[in-house]
């Protein structure tokens, strides 16, 4: 269901079950937090996130789940949180390639991602008016932040579904890529990361954090920004791009 590959400082996991669009059950909820795992633990400097076959991820696989019986508060505060959790906070850049269909689950990973690129043609919303239940895995905080709560409503109310290139233009993820580009482009610039100051892009990454979740204003996020400036003034790599460009070459970075 969930495939890893590592290579070097360059991590790619995988959505592999084309067939159910990539539709997470809690078996690989846990294959895939295990492949966050295990991409941190050898060290990888950036992460590309991508589905098999037509989607990206159509969300919680309830083709075998009883209402009567379900245990939701299990399987999204006990799974699925915690899983974005550590998507979110992965000690590296972390990239997305989305097509197709990208909703409920499949929109949180989506959201736990530094960069998402997405197909012109994917689709993303709230389909959930048909099923009796809501958006959730993220869904809401992000569509009233980026959309405002009226349109945020309105995808809700009617279940109609935005192509990648309007929630792009929306403001709700990185650039949109013809459907037939999305995964190469995302590759390339995962890699080009995966060799990039990743010292500097993990500050960066911590700041846009905080000023998110903390709601920062203009002077609090400065004094951050000039502690992680100061920071990183002990590093190789701050020390290798100020020597490189003072001696005009391309920098050579190690992430440390």
């Amino acid at each position: 269901m969930i495939d890893v590959s590592i290579e070097g400082d360059y991590a790619e996991v995988v959505l592999n079950a084309p067939r159910k669009l990539n539709a997470l059950d809690e078996n690989a909820l846990d294959e895939l937090d295990a492949a966050y795992q295990e991409a941190e633990e050898a060290g990888v400097r950036a992460l590309l996130l991508r589905g098999d076959g037509r989607a990206f991820c159509a969300g919680r696989d309830i083709s075998a789940v009883d209402p009567a019986s379900d245990d939701v508060i299990g399987y999204l505060g006990g799974r699925v949180t915690p899983l974005l959790r550590r998507m979110a906070q992965f000690p590296a850049p972390t990239f997305a390639a989305v097509h197709g269909a990208c909703l409920g689950v499949g929109l949180g990973l989506a959201i736990a991602t530094d960069v998402v690129y997405v197909a012109e043609d994917a689709k993303i919303g709230s389909p959930f008016a048909s099923l009796g239940a809501t958006l959730d895995s993220g869904g809401h905080a992000l569509f009233v932040e980026r959309l405002g709560a009226h349109r945020t409503l309105d995808l809700i109310y009617t279940a109609e579904l935005m192509s990648g290139r309007e929630a792009v233009a929306s403001g709700l993820f990185s650039r949109a890529v013809p459907a037939d580009e999305v995964t190469s482009f995302a590759r390339e610039k995962t890699q080009a990361a995966a060799h990039g100051a990743t010292l500097a892009f993990r500050e960066s990454k911590k700041l846009v954090a905080q000023i998110r979740d903390q709601r920062l204003g203009l002077w609090e996020s400065l004094d951050a920004e000039n502690h992680s400036q100061a920071a990183l003034c002990a590093s190789e790599d701050y020390v290798e791009g100020f020597a490189a460009f003072q001696q005009k070459r391309v920098p050579s970075f190690k992430g440390r």
